[in-house]
């Protein structure tokens, strides 16, 4: 291994450890199925790695002109990858496509948010063995119809596309949204639930397990608390009498969630009809990979706790966003509360690789993104950041939008070839026992 490989491995071990060690010496065995699904592929570790891109957007790629006051004071997604898209049924009772997962979102560069997403459709790309000019050419067509869309937005006329809804969406993502709509309640309350003595109950197994009398007390209090901060428009989706049916654990084992702890609830609905049981999920919120590189005090003492930032930052990203969002706390810790959709279909790559397809779906999210970062500024109920976004956005780019774009595209692919050989270095240092405690 030359010395700057070494070098290499030796910050990939300590931005991890960084971020995860306390994790690792509480639950090894979780942070070795973590890892080993890292181990995977080039994508796999980029997903689960955003602490060590974070850190590098501090390092080597820390330049960036299209960044001024207002424009490093952006609401991010803090993990926009291309796996993080997908449909859900919002407040209005309309499907959506859109940007999902907002565990990391926080108050930063809006560049970082682009940049993530380009490397990971470079490392996308390079997986389909697509040449590096159909890359370039995808990660431009993004760009380009994410400034479009911004443009619009900021001008405020009729020419911005809004929302990917089944009324305006073609191609792969209509197809995602109509599969979305072929879901019911009763499909996910079967693949969940048994009913016993005619009353629902959670069915245990596949890392779902029953808690003690203790734990599930404290859980509902939890759900008490949770209840006052929903929004007063969800008040009519509420189950009948808040009535608690059956609690389980169940344990992460996403790329994600290692070793936390969740909790589903299953829940009265709007009737007693069986069919109409609602699940939501109160699982812990992780200080966010991005929060750790934005020193700006305002912003963390913003929210009360992890769970209440996440919550804020759906509510902020996503417009419409899901009625039983919310927070609470279990043992002093911020807690996400949300429902476990049936309404929930993510876009699958595996399905999407010619130029053309793959050129039109990442116009679309192109859109996506552009709405995302508009949506929570001065005319969103936060008031966190308290300037138009899209407009700030706009003036920083407009000067240079053939430099911001090819700004992108550099970095997709120098990000992409990173991403790759520090893959290799991570299983090399796994494999071979480098990585302490697990």
């Amino acid at each position: 291994m030359s010395t700057s490989a070494q070098r290499r491995a030796t910050h990939i071990v300590d931005v991890l450890i960084a971020e995860f060690g306390e994790g690792m010496s509480l639950d090894p065995a979780a942070f070795r199925r973590k890892f080993r699904k890292m181990a995977a592929s080039p994508f796999a570790f980029y997903r689960g790695s955003a602490s060590l891109f974070y850190a590098d957007q501090r390092g080597d790629f820390a330049d960036d002109r299209f960044l001024d006051e207002r424009t490093s004071r952006v609401w991010i997604h803090g993990d926009l990858h291309a796996e993080n898209f997908g449909t859900y049924m919002n407040a209005s009772g309309q499907l959506v496509f859109n940007v999902n997962d907002f565990d990391e979102a926080y108050v930063g560069p809006f560049t970082w948010d682009l940049r993530r997403f380009v490397a990971s459709v470079a490392l996308l790309g390079y997986a389909k063995a697509l040449s590096d000019h159909v890359i370039t050419e995808l990660v431009t067509g993004f760009a380009r119809s994410y400034l479009t869309e911004l443009r619009a937005i900021a001008a405020g006329g009729d020419d911005a596309i809004g929302s990917i809804t089944l009324e305006n969406a073609d191609g792969v993502l209509r197809r995602v949204l109509q599969q979305a709509r072929l879901n019911t309640r009763v499909d996910l309350l079967a693949a969940q639930t048994t009913i016993d003595n005619y009353e629902r109950r959670f069915s245990l197994g596949d890392g779902v397990f029953e808690i003690d009398g203790e734990t599930r007390e404290k859980v509902t209090a939890a759900f008490a608390a949770y209840l006052g901060t929903l929004p007063a428009s969800s008040a009519r989706l509420r189950p009948v009498e808040a009535r608690i049916k059956d609690v389980v654990l169940r344990k992460g084992v996403g790329i994600g969630s290692a070793g936390l702890p969740s909790y589903n609830l299953l829940l009265e609905g709007h009737t007693q009809a069986l069919e109409n049981d609602v699940v939501i999920y109160m699982k812990q919120a992780q200080v966010p990979a991005v929060a750790r590189h934005v020193p700006d005090t305002t912003v963390r003492e913003y929210f009360l706790h992890q769970g209440h930032r996440t919550a804020e930052s759906q509510r902020a990203l996503q417009a419409h966003a899901d009625p039983w969002l919310g927070y609470t706390e279990l043992d002093g810790v911020g807690q996400l509360v949300a429902e476990v959709s049936p309404y929930a279909a993510d876009l699958d790559w595996a399905d999407v690789n010619e130029p053309d397809e793959l050129a039109g779906v990442l116009a679309d999210l192109g859109r996506a993104v552009a709405r995302m970062h508009s949506v929570a500024d001065d005319e969103s109920s936060h008031d966190l950041v308290d300037y138009s976004t899209e407009e700030a956005i706009v003036a920083a780019v407009d000067p240079d939008e053939p430099g911001f774009v090819a700004h992108l595209v550099e970095f997709a692919h120098a990000y992409g070839l990173r991403a790759r050989e520090d893959h290799q270095l991570f299983v090399d240092l796994f494999r071979n026992g480098r990585l302490p405690g697990i």
